[in-house]
Formats: structure tokens, sequence, C-alpha cells
């Protein structure tokens, strides 16, 4: 596992070497000329770590989904980490408050937390964060979302704007609405 990570992707546990060489290559492709992948001891995460801006990597990902969708072929989602923290409740909280000074007054918020290898309960992380951030909440039509991905001892967090998420099952789906 990449212990400086600022990517974190998914897949298909019996394809996690196949996403690794899937991941490398697309960063590559849209211009990193050094990205690290690896698995994580949990299945299905890779973690990686990108040279360019975490969000960029995302845009540009995106914007090679869409015009050569045929490179995707085992990964699932991509998803930017702006900070690396200890899994205390008290770290996850300060990076999240530290993120939340991006939300401009009048845009709204909700909190996502993924857990894994943890014994923290998801409401107990969200109530602790919420209590410090004064924006509204939106749980269906966020500006943003305050991404919580916890890896047993080490706590991925970041601010994203409404696409600042890669899901590429989502993004084929709306490519096929759209006839392309």
């Amino acid at each position: 596992m990449i212990r400086d990570f600022n990517l974190l992707a998914t897949a298909d546990n019996f394809n996690r070497s196949q996403a690794c060489s899937e991941l490398w290559m697309l960063l590559r492709a849209v211009g990193d000329e050094a990205p690290e992948v690896d698995r994580s001891p949990v299945k299905g995460l890779i973690t990686a770590r990108t040279n360019l801006d975490p969000l960029e990597a995302i845009r540009r990902l995106r914007e090679e989904l869409l015009e050569n969708s045929k490179h995707f072929k085992v990964l699932l989602r991509v998803m930017p980490i702006e900070a690396r923290v200890p899994t205390t409740m008290e770290d996850i909280k300060e990076a999240s408050r530290s993120l939340a000074s991006k939300i401009p007054e009048e845009e709204t918020y909700r909190i996502t937390v993924e857990k894994r290898r943890t014994e923290l309960r998801s409401m107990e992380v969200i109530d602790a964060i919420a209590e410090g951030i004064e924006r509204r909440v939106d749980l269906e039509n966020p500006d943003w979302t305050l991404l919580v991905q916890i890896l047993g001892r080490t706590t991925g967090v970041s601010m994203i704007p409404s696409d600042g998420l890669l899901n590429v099952q989502k993004e084929r789906a709306s490519l096929s609405a759209k006839g392309k």
C-alpha cells in the first residue's frame, strides 16, 4: 500500500492487479509521468500517488473516459484524497474542518463516510465533523461532498465538488443515455 496516497480507486477483488495496471496506464495517459499505484490490504481497494493535483487528475480521467471509454475495463471508482491523517476523531475533525473552508457561504455540503477496518461508527464521525462546519447541509444535491475514507489506522479526507469523484459505471450509463 502506498502510504502517501492521494487517490483511492475501487475494483472488484478478482481484478485488483489488472485495475492497478489500468489506473497506472490511465494516469500516464492524462499527463502524470511517474504515478505510483498499489493494492491496499483492503479487498477491492487501490491506493495511488499522482503528481497531478488529485482533483485535476479526476477531471482528466473523466475526459479520458468520455473520449476512450474502452480504456476503462475494471476500474469502478476513482476518488481524490486531499489529506491523510491518523484514524482518530480529533485528526479527522481537524482535517475536515480545514477543508470545509473551501465551501462558499451560500453553497451546501454533505458528509460521506466510507469505512473499512475500524470500530468507528459512521454517524459518530459525521456528527463530530458537522458540529464545526457552519454551512447548510443538502443530502440529496449538495454543491460539495466532504469525503471521509477510513482505512484502518489511516484516513483520507477530501472536500470535493459535485463532479469531484469518478464513478465509471455512472459515467458510462450517462454516455449511453446520451447515445455516445
